[in-house]
Order: C-alpha cells, then sequence, then structure tokens
C-alpha cells in the first residue's frame, strides 16, 4: 500500500494544462517551384500580419518535394538513352496568432506573385 507522501509526489507530477482564450489561429501553407519567389510571397505575408497587430510564428521551412521524370531521348530505338528531370516544389508554413478580422481581411486581398499556391485554414 501507498504511502501518503509517495502519493503527493504522483499527484504533484501531473501536468497542468492551459487553456488558450479563443484565439484566432490561421495557418497557411504555401508552395511554389521557386525559392525566391516563395520567400518574397513569405515575406509579404508577413509584413502584412504584422502591421495588422498579429503574432506572427514562422516561417517554418517543410521538407522540399522532388518529383522525378525519366523519359526516353529516342522514341524507337537506343531504349538506354534517357533523359532525367527533376521539378522541386518548395513550401513553408506561417501561423498567425490572434489575428483581427482587420488583419484577416488584409491577409485575403493580399497581391502575390504568380506561380505560389496558398492553402489557408483557419
Amino acid at each position: 500500500m501507498p504511502t501518503a507522501t509517495a502519493h503527493k509526489t504522483a499527484a504533484a507530477k501531473t501536468p497542468v494544462v492551459k487553456k488558450e482564450e479563443a484565439s484566432t489561429r490561421i495557418r497557411i501553407k504555401i508552395r511554389a517551384y521557386d525559392n525566391r519567389i516563395i520567400d518574397q510571397a513569405t515575406k509579404t505575408i508577413m509584413e502584412t500580419a504584422e502591421r495588422n497587430e498579429a503574432k506572427v510564428v514562422g516561417p517554418v521551412p517543410l521538407p522540399t518535394e522532388r518529383g522525378r521524370v525519366t523519359v526516353n531521348r529516342s522514341t524507337f530505338v537506343h531504349k538506354d538513352a534517357r533523359e532525367q528531370y527533376e521539378i522541386r516544389t518548395h513550401k513553408r508554413l506561417i501561423d498567425i496568432v490572434n489575428a483581427s478580422p482587420k488583419c484577416v481581411d488584409a491577409l485575403m486581398n493580399l497581391n502575390l506573385p504568380a506561380g505560389v499556391d496558398i492553402e489557408v485554414k483557419m
């Protein structure tokens, strides 16, 4: 049978979980083939969020997807002659915490460079 002191130490080890107040969190995933364009888009998003007094977490660079394609050089003969192509998809993740409605509107109306795919989750 455990003693009273052992019971107190077990209770002291349980973590206290704090609940966050109803804060708005926006998660933005950015994808592009060119790393310079994705960095430019990330910078624009971060500056817009900070201008509207929202806390920005990130950008977190996610692993780069590498898609590879192997193609025959010749249509009919020379089966061993092949060319390989690779396309890289760069990804970034940005979290925006405590975003006001004004900040959300500013983020939705952003003008970003061509070739950047954005996924927004609220």
